[in-house]
């Protein structure tokens, strides 16, 4: 089958891209993959893209790449069909409007799958009759704004299915959406293939990695931390990742005077190569759509301790098995369960064996075979001289 992707910046870095591209290169080994991004300001993409999926883009905005004079006049204008209480809406405009509505309309695929409410609202109303378009939702439904959800509720009984990360995020849009004739099904993301290093779990060293915004709350980590290195001033922090709440967090580390002990490490190309040198990874958000920081610390064989945030980390983590959970925004519980893996050298170890052993459930080959029995089932059977019915109008 022919299965094309929409995303906001294929060539960018983030968690869906990361998942987007996963999959994508998996199912180039037996299907024709296609991405569509609406947005390309880097020449070569972060994630390496298989060289036999072809990739479109609707809005080049690299350095030197000069619009006509219809698309920049457009170009100048905000949004029409994102909605205003979507965050992307600032970032997409007029231009990017028509690119998309244009790409919709011309679809020449068998299955669209799209990303986020950016393009899962889009795509319910303008993709093709004969196209199966497949939503997903990265974060958890009471994430949205009310006046997003009010959109998300007209328009997503449109779609063919909706992808949920999470059991608790596939009850809430049921809730939400009933009734409706679209499918609801739950599927997390994956890992990539391949081998990854794991830890030996022996480094006084405790990660965290991912974009550093107020949803992440780094700074209650790091207040946490300042409590562990008090009792154990060995131990350090490293922190992977950049984001507009940097230099905020370095200010916190200087007022705990935790000195050299955070390490903030910037970006990197290779997590669980980062996680395979840490012992503990924690993770102290206020919400996750699902928790890849997770999986990938299990990747690696390393533990992980986590606020008990509403969505992903319970139904990653089974508490004292492979992680440990504590309540949200607790900074005490969350600074004594990192020293209860401190001083239990040999519970880590037997944690980190049962991590690696959760991951296996979110390996790219596992993941990739519940999308395509979804869109197996989704696909309708060719019927001679009968023309395919669909929900959307």
């Amino acid at each position: 089958m022919k299965i094309t992707f929409l995303l906001k910046a294929a060539h960018g870095m983030g968690g869906t891209i990361r998942a987007t591209v996963t999959l994508a290169n998996h199912l180039a080994d037996r299907h024709d993959i296609e991405i569509i991004t609406l947005h390309r300001r880097r020449a070569d993409p972060f994630f390496p893209i298989d060289e036999r999926i072809g990739v479109r883009t609707l809005v080049d905005l690299r350095e030197g790449v000069r619009p006509g004079r219809l698309q920049a006049s457009l170009g100048r204008h905000n949004s029409r069909l994102v909605p205003r209480s979507d965050p992307a809406w600032s970032q997409v405009t007029l231009r990017g409007d028509h690119q998309m509505w244009r790409a919709l309309r011309g679809l020449d695929t068998d299955v669209l799958i799209t990303t986020r409410p950016t393009f899962n609202l889009p795509a319910a109303r303008f993709a093709p009759r004969d196209v199966v378009v497949v939503g997903q939702e990265h974060l958890h439904l009471d994430a949205h704004r009310p006046e997003l959800k009010e959109h998300i509720g007209r328009w997503y009984p449109r779609l063919d299915a909706l992808v949920t990360l999470t059991e608790a995020d596939r009850r809430a849009y049921t809730d939400f959406l009933t009734p409706s004739p679209t499918r609801l099904q739950v599927i997390p993301n994956a890992l990539p293939a391949g081998a990854k290093r794991t830890s030996r779990l022996d480094a006084p060293v405790i990660a965290a990695a991912g974009r550093m915004a107020k949803v992440k709350h780094y700074e209650r980590l790091i207040t946490a931390f300042a409590k562990v290195h008090a009792a154990y001033p060995d131990w350090i922090l490293r922190l992977y990742g950049s984001g507009p709440e940097l230099e905020k967090l370095r200010a916190v580390a200087a007022g705990h005077h935790l000195g050299d002990n955070v390490a903030f490490m910037g970006r990197t190309g290779d997590i669980h190569a980062a996680f395979a040198e840490a012992s503990i990874v924690a993770l102290s958000s206020s919400f996750e759509g699902f928790g890849m920081t997770i999986i990938e610390a299990f990747a690696s064989g390393v533990p992980v301790v986590s606020f008990a945030c509403p969505q992903g980390p319970g139904e990653i983590i089974t508490h004292g098995r492979d992680g440990l959970l504590v309540p949200p925004g607790d900074t005490d519980a969350l600074a004594d369960a990192l020293c209860e893996l401190i001083t239990d050298p040999a519970r880590r170890q037997v944690m980190g064996a049962a991590a690696h052993q959760t991951a296996a459930r979110y390996d790219i080959a596992a993941i990739a075979r519940q999308w395509e029995q979804l869109l197996t089932d989704l696909l309708p059977e060719p019927v001679e001289g009968t023309p395919s019915c669909r929900h959307r109008a």
